[in-house]
């Protein structure tokens, strides 16, 4: 199974409560630091809600 690698490139500040705690569920504090999840539905819908503030690359 795939992973992703998921890179924090905005801050949250200014964002809803949603947008804070979804960052904090997958791990990301700090613009920069990335974090490395497997590929499935739940990690891609919490990608979904803060797509505007990570980049997303697919490690195999």
């Amino acid at each position: 199974m795939a992973e992703l690698k998921i890179t924090q490139k905005k801050s949250v500040i200014g964002g809803t409560q949603k947008q804070r705690a979804t960052m904090r569920a997958l791990g990301l504090r700090k613009i920069g630091q990335h974090v490395v999840r497997q590929d499935n539905s739940a990690v891609r819908g919490q990608i979904r809600v803060v797509d505007h503030l990570v980049d997303v690359q697919e490690v195999k």
